[in-house]
């Protein structure tokens, strides 16, 4: 069970083989292009003023669409404020997730939340809380409920590499480990614990390198190489849909922006996000579409002047959402006993 450094995905075989058409293929690059645009524009809402509290990005990260594309249709998981690719990929609409930049009524959490706490639980995905790694201990809830009543689902459970430091962290992966549970755990590691760089944070030489303690497989990703992040994530989830157990997946990033909008990363040096830069993942992902899936000049702009149109509706859509009665404030917030599938009084 040694960790594993993941090779990159060179060929259209490749890709072939890891169940991707070239369908497939067109679709996550339009994904990867709309996640980098959401946030994009949720920074001018900012500046506007339209937007309450701080703001995060995951620019950087768009390979995080790969998740997303391996998870199977009825499978859970648990993104952060950095995996704003998966809630695209899975299905939340770019203007509802405008309405809850701007804390609208139609948000996902109807205003009721930060701005970038956001989740659908119709479509599997379930709501990020601030103390990040203590999502992991629910994705391991929700595979323990799963093996529990013999299901074929998989919960896939996010956090950064500052949160990996945690204790709820290091609880969430031994219990699954123990259990052999159907999870698998994604440490986003874009180098940066706010301001803590990564050779501070642990000892080995990889996070990765920590599931073997733990008693299942660690692999680490290049997490700029979207076919390859999706190739690692599908054959985890499917060997834990088999009843492989967990896995952890290191992918390995820079953000490439503050920790949140009122950070201006001076601690980063230049030249490592210079560096990073020339790995674009967007970009790399667009060039190996053009070198390998003949992805033509019209196809291109197709793709492109779509993301646009549906970005500019997406905004005016959102705008036009109401903000949440102040009466309201507590509906949908707790749940009376009469309410829960098994209620725990009778």
């Amino acid at each position: 069970m040694a960790v594993r450094e993941a090779e990159p995905v060179e060929t259209l075989q490749q890709v072939k083989e890891a169940g991707l058409d070239r369908e497939d293929l067109l679709g996550m690059y339009r994904n990867m292009l709309i996640t980098r645009a959401v946030e994009e524009r949720g920074h001018i809402l900012y500046k506007q003023g339209k937007i309450p509290g701080s703001f995060y990005t995951g620019r950087g990260n768009e390979a995080s669409v790969g998740v997303g594309t391996a998870m199977g249709p009825n499978d859970v998981g648990t993104p952060l404020q950095r995996d704003m690719g998966v809630h695209i990929t899975r299905g939340i609409e770019p203007w509802r997730i405008f309405a809850q930049y701007m804390g609208r009524e139609d948000g996902p959490t109807r205003g009721r939340d930060g701005n970038v706490h956001m989740g659908d639980a119709r479509l599997g995905l379930h709501t990020m809380v601030s103390h990040l790694p203590a999502m992991l201990p629910v994705g391991v809830g929700m595979a323990l409920a799963f093996k529990i009543r013999d299901e074929r689902r998989v919960a896939v459970a996010w956090c950064g590499e500052g949160a990996a430091a945690r204790g709820d962290a290091h609880e969430g992966m031994n219990l699954a480990g123990v259990r052999r549970l159907p999870v698998v755990f994604v440490i986003d590691n874009n180098q940066w614990a706010y301001s803590t760089p990564a050779h501070l944070e642990y000892a080995v030489d990889h996070l990765a390198d920590r599931a073997a303690a733990y008693g299942f497989d660690g692999v680490v990703v290049d997490g700029t190489d979207v076919l390859a992040v999706y190739r690692e994530a599908k054959h985890a989830i499917e060997k834990a849909r088999e009843g492989g157990g967990p896995t952890l997946i290191e992918s390995v990033t820079l953000r490439m922006e503050g920790h949140a909008v009122h950070d201006d990363a001076f601690y980063v040096p230049k030249e490592l996000f210079e560096e990073w830069a020339r790995r674009d993942p967007i970009e790399r992902f667009r060039t190996w579409l053009r070198d390998n899936a003949e992805m033509t000049d019209d196809e291109e702009d197709e793709i492109t002047a779509g993301v646009k149109r549906l970005l500019n509706e997406a905004i005016q859509r959102a705008e036009q959402s109401p903000v949440p009665d102040p009466a309201t404030v507590i509906d949908g917030v707790f749940a009376s006993p009469d309410e829960l599938e098994t209620p725990h009084h009778r």
